[in-house]
């Protein structure tokens, strides 16, 4: 919603203000200029990237335009996760807390939380740790380098879309200068022609050096930050279980160690140590029963 906001306000000022001074908007549109600067543009974004990374800037596009970034409702079902958990494996033991790790899609524990499920790499990052921590071998500091060098791998490629849009993003001036020079081509071909025009010609050849200008810093640099903050946030939740699980794994109780997590979340998002008491409580409820209490509650 923002971008269409700000694109809209870009627009109205760019094309309004053009127009007070008297221009000619008619001049503006060039379909052809827009052609060569976005089907170079598109080409050389194939030529230099991956196919799975294009699909990737395709998702991550997608999320940035719609802001999907977590919520405090995913970090508390995060939270009360790690709980259900913890408190599983503190009360219970290994043989207990194996099943839901192993096959995290038929447990009971996970299922009270499908907003976690739905993203397969949280799911798999949680299962992970925890099976390291069953396992019993691995040391906290062993842990914590082991952590940091999969959110290093995992930043990195989450990072591509925005490294290849930044990149499209400082070529598209040099690209819209590309364009502008075949319109000087073209109307060097009409030198002979009338001065009006030759003008004519000129300031269509100029068009596109703006466009390059106007798409490189209006357009796909605001949108490769944009991806970039969102793919930042998506990864917070993995620095609230790391946090979390070393904390468990140094001795803390379970509600002391989701404190160490709950610290990580940035202000605007953080639930407070009461919301967060109130979600683990529900960790321990069976899936029927929540299913049951949704059910009363619609019906009401």
């Amino acid at each position: 919603m923002t971008i269409l906001l700000g694109l809209i306000i870009a627009g109205v000022s760019l094309i309004g203000g053009f127009a007070a001074l008297g221009g000619k908007v008619s001049v503006l549109w060039q379909p052809w200029e827009i052609v060569i600067i976005v089907g170079v543009a598109i080409g050389t974004y194939i030529v230099g990237n991956p196919m799975k990374s294009i699909l990737d800037t395709v998702t991550a596009t997608g999320d940035a335009a719609r802001n999907a970034v977590p919520k405090k409702r995913d970090y508390l079902d995060v939270l009360a996760l790690l709980y259900g958990l913890m408190r599983e494996l503190r009360a219970k033991g290994r043989n207990e807390v194996e099943p839901h790790i192993e096959e995290p899609f038929n447990s009971a524990i996970f299922q009270n939380f499908p907003s976690v499920l739905r993203n397969k790499s949280l799911t798999t990052f949680i299962c992970d740790y925890f099976r390291l921590i069953i396992v019993g071998n691995a040391r906290a500091h062993e842990i914590e380098a082991l952590v940091d060098e999969e959110l290093h791998t995992i930043h990195r490629d989450q990072m591509k879309p925005y490294h290849a849009m930044s990149a499209l993003a400082e070529a598209l001036p040099a690209i819209g200068i590309i364009a502008a020079v075949l319109g000087v081509i073209k109307a060097m071909g009409a030198i002979d022609q009338s001065p009006q025009l030759l003008g004519s010609l000129i300031g269509a050849a100029l068009v596109g050096t703006f466009l390059g200008i106007l798409l490189s810093y209006a357009l796909v640099a605001p949108l490769a930050n944009k991806i970039k903050g969102v793919r930042e946030a998506r990864l917070r939740p993995y620095i609230v279980v790391k946090q979390t699980l070393l904390a468990f794994m140094n001795g803390a109780a379970p509600q002391i160690a989701l404190e160490h997590g709950r610290k990580t979340i940035s202000d605007t998002d953080r639930p407070t140590i009461d919301e967060v008491e109130s979600e683990t409580l529900s960790a321990s409820t069976p899936v029927s029963e929540n299913v049951q209490e949704m059910r009363q509650k619609g019906a009401a």
